[in-house]
């Protein structure tokens, strides 16, 4: 899937997904397009990426399509530079091939929602592109559940911006009022990083 911006630009937004998790909002592609961002997604639940936190580190399947996905952007529609964005399991993979990768330099900025890295959060990873994850507290419906394994207890790398967002409740306008507080800091991250201007800290 690829969604062009009407401006002119080399910069995109490589999304992944996998069977475990939802496609991508439209509203986000939106707000990346009128960026000047290009958006795509790509598909990785037949190159082993759709159960890697069951079975800790993502295999080569993963991190080959990867490789090609970003070749393929970069040589064949011209993009210079390139946002890897995930969620839940995928961002296990997406945070592995950047360390992986790490030499090469892939992508320019990882972001990561609401990363579930299972039995890896002991580990430590050094990705040296700026990383921003989104964590999207549980509600407490019924029985208390226990947040997610991996979120603040691993390491990324040196510049990683942790957003924490209280989860949206029933009424509308709330949910809308926490959309455009997920785009205001994104934007202000995305202004810091892509324009030189680092920060490290809680959002």
């Amino acid at each position: 899937f690829r969604r062009r911006s009407p401006r002119p630009s080399r910069r995109a937004v490589l999304h992944l997904r996998d069977l475990t998790s939802s496609f991508a909002p439209a509203d986000m592609a939106r707000w990346y397009n009128e960026r000047g961002f290009h958006f795509y997604v790509t598909d990785l639940s037949g190159h082993g990426g759709g159960d890697a936190r069951h079975r800790g580190r993502p295999g080569k399947g993963a991190f080959a399509a990867l490789d090609s996905a970003c070749r393929h952007l970069r040589e064949n529609d011209g993009i210079d530079a390139i946002i890897l964005s995930a969620q839940d399991s995928a961002a296990t993979i997406a945070a592995y091939w950047c360390d992986a990768r790490r030499a090469d330099h892939p992508v320019d900025a990882l972001i990561l929602t609401s990363p579930d890295f299972g039995r890896t959060a002991r580990d430590s990873l050094d990705i040296d592109c700026p990383v921003l994850v989104i964590v999207v507290d549980q509600p407490l419906v019924g029985r208390p559940r226990r947040a997610r394994r991996g979120a603040d207890a691993i390491r990324l790398g040196q510049h990683v911006t942790w957003l924490h967002l209280d989860p949206a409740d029933a009424d509308h306008a709330a949910r809308a009022a926490d959309r455009r507080r997920l785009f205001d800091e994104m934007g202000r991250w995305l202004g810091a990083y892509m324009y030189g201007q680092v920060r490290d800290r809680l959002l």
